[in-house]
């Protein structure tokens, strides 16, 4: 735990809109309906705003707890809200609120489809012809225009040639709204180093959505998500790829979460 983390609820303001705000783990997370997302960066971008939309889910939080630039992201963005079951328990576990939970792949479409020709969306992420793919089927499905495409193996450290091409290439583009696919904490990072170098876009880290949206991956039912088994379907599927996230990084979680209740407990914050 940090000292200027308080496990404690407040209240921020959002375009007009007031939303109360719990800190999970040193993380402020808004408490907000997905409905209300849309209906903010509807706005947003009709107003031609920028606004950084972040997402916290069990594994960004364990990376928080040792990277003081993703606290600082969080505390920083004008949405960050909850995206995993584990955080909504560790919320009621060690603040007495539970969040509402969501994830973009269940609400980027409607934001899509309310704002048809006025969304001019770039797409930061996923593999080489999978991200245009997922471009043109959502051009197709919601009416957006495409400002661009760029795979998400670049060389993503900042100031790298690659990525300052990228942001060159987003800068010409000028999208209203920018999807980041780069999987975390790698998207969240790229946000952090250029978020101030990019003209005024409504960023997104969405992590597999390009996946989604090509059509490579199907989303569970709702009800999957609403249980806290999301996980698990994702882990069935690309265990290779996603075991150490789940079979090691929840039970780490956990423990995260024990230690900052136990500091609650003693009245204390552990270092």
């Amino acid at each position: 735990m940090h000292s200027d983390d308080k496990a404690q609820a407040f209240a921020r303001e959002v375009d007009g809109y007031s939303f109360p705000v719990v800190n999970v783990m040193g993380l402020p997370l808004l408490d907000i309906p997905r409905e209300e997302i849309v209906r903010i960066l509807v706005d947003l971008v009709k107003a031609g705003k920028g606004a950084r939309v972040i997402n916290a889910n069990a594994h960004c939080v364990t990376l928080s707890q040792r990277l003081p630039w993703l606290r600082m992201l969080f505390r920083q963005a004008e949405i960050a809200f909850c995206d995993g079951a584990g955080v909504q328990l560790a919320s009621r576990f060690l603040t007495g609120r539970s969040l509402h939970r969501t994830t973009p792949p269940e609400w980027v479409g409607n934001v899509l489809e309310a704002l048809g020709e006025e969304a001019s969306v770039f797409w930061l992420g996923g593999a080489d012809g999978v991200v245009q793919e997922a471009a043109e089927a959502f051009s197709v499905k919601y009416g957006c225009r495409t400002a661009g495409c760029q795979h998400g193996f670049f060389d993503a450290t900042a100031g790298s040639p690659e990525s300052e091409a990228v942001v060159k290439a987003i800068v010409k583009a000028r999208p209203s709204i920018l999807l980041l696919n780069m999987g975390m904490p790698r998207q969240e990072r790229w946000l952090w180093d250029n978020w101030n170098r990019l003209p005024p876009v409504v960023a997104i880290t969405a992590g597999a959505l390009v996946d989604h949206a090509a059509g490579r991956v199907s989303r569970p039912p709702m009800w999957v998500a609403n249980a806290g088994l999301e996980w698990l379907v994702r882990l069935s599927r690309e265990p290779q790829r996603l075991w150490k996230r789940y079979l090691i990084g929840l039970p780490l979680f956990g423990l995260y979460v024990l230690r900052w209740k136990l500091g609650m407990l003693l009245g204390r914050k552990a270092r």
